[in-house]
């Protein structure tokens, strides 16, 4: 048996252990714990629990984590921390309290001018978690009478932001598209003389890289639509830059920099978990909210001006009113913005985008995969006229009908590679994927495994529907022994 094997194993033995219902088992308890243990029965029931999987080693194919650039797995985040540590000398290592307090110290404040220069920007605003940054700044730079408009697919922070804002209108409009935009603006506009005055003011929130569709923002046209019909400047933007950061730009600084749109765009919150390989991630900033459903992120940076830096200090409790980052948080966030600065993530930046193109010229030239999109299995919408974009994103869905994305996820998972399955209500109904991540430590080899198994898996399907494979088979091999272990755990 294969180490990789073995993980697989592991996983799903702990997988399957955690889908078991427990709300039978608790006749007798409080029932607050009842309560919850059947809420979250409904998402056993149908395998949709999020659980906290084991981590895995370099004989599985890493096709998830956030480490985009290796920077983590490689160990140059952690040797540098320790020499930058060990510059500072005798240093504190919490900051003991919030910025409004003791935590506003000298070393924190000289990061931030740094990485505000890096952006292009007047002013950083480091916060303890990305999560926080996005909710927070939405928090604070919205007054009442305001409006947020909002792509429809943005991430839960920004929904937890409108949220705890006071702004009085809080309007989607469609995935990536300009027209829907300026159509939800132009209403605004027309219904309501104050933003046709300048009087209230528009929060236009987008995402540079989708981290479930893994497309990319049409910013440019954005802020075009955005001047035109609010030439006073009371409709700006705020971008969350997550996904972005290390990938896209000059030396990764992100998509609003490799557009030259800094002057543009209010508000930018990057995040250092993911391609930096620094500390944190989205960590749940309300309690409640972590029951009905939450991601997690950590540190946040804020790129803004110095009027928003003074809202947020004074009108987001999300921020305010949470400890500062400590000295080891902040040592390691300056550790991966040395090395983007200096160049040195250069090559792992363009290599991410060399496997992006390996793996789509791979996967679109198997005749496998041509026959699962005629059949309607399988699709990858960021495989259309891929030849044509200039640059990728990192993050490519493999779309699949209801449930079958978890019968891919046992085939990957078997076959030697994390590729995490998604589905409502993570993504909209009738959109479930197999979520790919790819990084600059994926060799060729890895991504012809990843290839082979994806097309394996859609070939067997086929041969199901077709009824080649014996008119009793109705599930795949892999799901089948998935199955298999959840009955020999009963």
């Amino acid at each position: 048996m294969s180490q990789s094997t073995t993980y697989a194993e592991r996983m799903f033995k702990n997988w399957l252990n955690e889908h078991k219902p427990q709300a039978p088992a608790l006749k007798n308890a409080p029932a607050f714990d009842r309560n919850l243990e059947q809420a979250l029965d409904r998402s056993r029931i149908e395998f949709g629990l999020m659980t906290a999987k084991p981590r895995w080693d370099n004989s599985v194919i890493d096709l998830t984590s956030s480490d985009f650039l290796s920077l983590s797995r490689s160990g140059r985040i952690r040797e540098g921390v320790n020499k930058e540590l060990e510059r500072q000398g005798e240093y504190l290592l919490s900051a003991s309290g919030s910025r409004a307090q003791y935590g506003n110290y000298d070393y924190l404040l000289e990061v931030e001018r740094e990485v505000a220069k890096f952006h292009n920007a007047e002013t950083a605003w480091i916060a303890h978690s990305g999560f926080f940054a996005c909710a927070g700044v939405i928090e604070a730079v919205m007054l009442p009478g305001d409006a947020i408009v909002y792509d429809e697919y943005m991430h839960a922070s920004t929904h937890v932001g409108m949220k705890i804002s006071t702004a009085a209108h809080k309007i989607p409009f469609r995935h990536n598209d300009p027209s829907s935009l300026q159509d939800v603006l132009t209403s605004l506009k027309d219904r309501h003389p104050a933003f046709r005055s300048g009087s209230q003011s528009i929060l236009i929130c987008v995402e540079s890289i989708y981290s479930m569709d893994g497309d990319i923002c049409p910013l440019q046209e954005y802020v075009n639509v955005a001047k035109e019909l609010f030439p006073l400047g009371n409709a700006q933007f705020f971008m969350d830059e997550a996904h972005s950061s290390g990938v896209l730009g000059p030396n990764g600084s992100g998509l609003v920099q490799m557009l030259g749109l800094e002057k543009e765009i209010a508000i930018r919150v990057h995040v250092c978990s993911k391609a930096l390989g620094s500390t944190g991630g989205r960590s749940c900033c309300i309690v409640i909210n972590c029951l009905n459903s939450c991601v997690t992120r950590a540190i946040g940076i804020i790129l803004c001006n110095e009027t928003i830096r003074h809202a947020i200090m004074h009108q987001s409790r999300c921020l305010t009113y949470s400890g500062a980052p400590s000295t080891l948080m902040v040592a390691s966030m300056r550790v991966g913005y040395n090395l983007l600065a200096s160049g040195e993530t250069r090559e792992a930046q363009e290599r991410i985008q060399t496997n992006v193109t390996y793996f789509f010229r791979q996967l679109t030239n198997d005749p496998v995969w041509e026959d699962a999109l005629d059949a309607g299995l399988l699709s990858c919408p960021l495989t259309e006229d891929w030849e044509q974009r200039p640059y990728h994103s990192h993050i490519v869905p493999i779309r699949t009908r209801p449930r079958h994305e978890q019968y891919l996820f046992f085939h990957l998972s078997l076959s030697g590679m994390n590729a995490y399955n998604i589905s409502y209500p993570v993504v909209p109904k009738g959109s479930s994927r197999i979520r790919l991540v790819f990084h600059a430590h994926n060799t060729e080899q890895e991504l012809d495994k990843a290839v082979a198994a994806i097309c394996s898996w859609a070939a067997e399907m086929l041969d199901i529907e077709e009824g080649t494979s014996g008119s009793r088979v109705t599930l795949p091999k892999a799901a089948q022994q998935v199955y298999a272990m959840q009955a020999a755990l009963a």
